[in-house]
């Protein structure tokens, strides 16, 4: 079992489907970079709707359906790991925000392979 408990970071990249690195959408290659560099993991989450620094209002709505929805990569991490990838992420990013926050971790573990779950 891998050991990850205690005072982490946990960093929010707040994105645009539509952003892209290379051939690929950004949050993709986000996902690839934080599981070569061995990161605990990654989540991506897709908005139903949202804005940012361009006040554009995006949203899922069938009558204004946009195909550039707010996307939101998560990653708990030690900070001194985040530190070391920021260049990285900040260079792969055309726009955007990222944030920071203390976080606690009390239960990281993969599934037990046959074990029923309530």
């Amino acid at each position: 079992m891998t050991r990850f408990s205690g005072e982490k970071v946990l960093m929010r990249i707040f994105i645009g489907e539509g952003d892209r690195h290379g051939h690929k959408p950004l949050y993709e290659a986000l996902v690839e970079l934080f599981r070569q560099e061995g990161f605990a993991g990654a989540t991506v989450l897709r908005a139903v709707a949202g804005f940012g620094a361009s006040s554009v209002y995006h949203t899922d709505k069938l009558l204004e359906l946009s195909t550039d929805l707010p996307i939101v990569v998560e990653v708990v991490e030690e900070q001194e790991r985040i530190d070391a990838l920021m260049p990285r992420i900040d260079a792969m990013m055309n726009g955007g925000m990222i944030t920071l926050e203390k976080a606690t971790v009390i239960r990281y573990e993969a599934k037990t392979k046959g074990a029923d779950t309530p």
